[in-house]
């Protein structure tokens, strides 16, 4: 297939070397950075630069912006996209595109479909990106009832040859209520956590606690302000959630409650106990 991927960031490009490397599809590459394509270009990442006005060649797009500029992408361009052709996005939240960009596309006769892939690093930009980033990881795919099978099938292979090492099917509302709590909230409490003023003061006491507790509070705040807010209803669930918790144990401490701390301690040892089984034990 011609396949054309607009943004050859992190992802964007790991997705195109992870194509390059694992099948015989024609990789055409957008991004408005000049250095970034030509880096694309010399990586052999990508087979060829191609502007807006050649996305009627692709039979896929996959688009890997920030939210809201992949909708702002699909309305500018929906006239540009080869009929019967699929688009697909790589966003971290998928209620806001989906809903935004299928009715577009469904107008124009191009198959829109939402796509999550769970892998990542702390690092943005194509200087990252790897064809094997994706290794083992989950490709999360949220269709919507008029979303032909094929064309279900035809990502979900894709997915494959990128050797993702499993693929969900959920609607974008399951999807959104799970990774609001699976990703979004580590990296709000992630970041919040080193706000503390005894940052720069614990020289020589972290251990490996500290570093998982703080490795995605160095983020792209661009991309997760925006990811925060088109999820926000989902997220504030679980921010509230956490903060009751979090109050539970300050309330035992400042009335000097151990029998109530010991048990919050030991339900929480419980539940991560419970995860661990739901998960397989080889995970925490």
């Amino acid at each position: 297939m011609n396949i054309a991927v607009v943004g050859l960031g992190l992802i964007g490009g790991s997705i195109c070397k992870a194509l390059k490397a694992n099948t015989f599809h024609h990789i055409m590459g957008i991004d408005t950075d000049k250095e970034t394509i030509n880096k694309a270009l010399k990586a052999g990442a990508i087979d060829e630069e191609i502007g807006v006005d050649r996305l009627c060649e692709a039979n896929l797009t996959v688009i890997a912006l920030y939210p809201f500029s992949i909708v702002k992408f699909v309305k500018e361009n929906a006239d540009k996209f080869k009929k019967g052709s699929i688009v697909m996005d790589i966003c971290g939240v998928k209620g806001y595109i989906v809903n935004n960009c299928t009715p577009i596309l469904e107008e124009k006769g191009v198959i829109f479909i939402g796509t999550h892939p769970m892998a990542g690093t702390e690092h943005s930009g194509f200087d990252y990106s790897s064809a094997e980033l994706f290794s083992k990881a989950s490709f999360i795919i949220t269709p919507t009832e008029n979303t032909p099978q094929i064309a279900i099938d035809l990502v979900s292979t894709l997915g494959a040859c990128m050797n993702f090492g499993q693929v969900v099917i959920a609607t974008p509302e399951q999807h959104d209520r799970n990774i609001a709590y699976t990703s979004q909230l580590a990296h709000v409490v992630s970041n919040a956590y080193v706000k503390s003023p005894s940052l720069l003061k614990a020289d020589g006491f972290s251990a490996g606690s500290f570093l998982d507790l703080t490795r995605v509070a160095y983020l792209n705040e661009e991309m997760w302000s925006g990811l925060f807010m088109c999820n926000k209803e989902a997220l504030l669930f679980e921010v509230n959630n956490i903060i009751h918790s979090l109050t539970e144990y300050r309330d035992a401490m400042v009335n000097d409650d151990i029998d109530t701390l010991r048990e919050l301690l030991k339900d929480g040892r419980i539940q991560k106990e419970k995860s661990m089984e739901f998960y397989g034990q080889g995970r925490k």
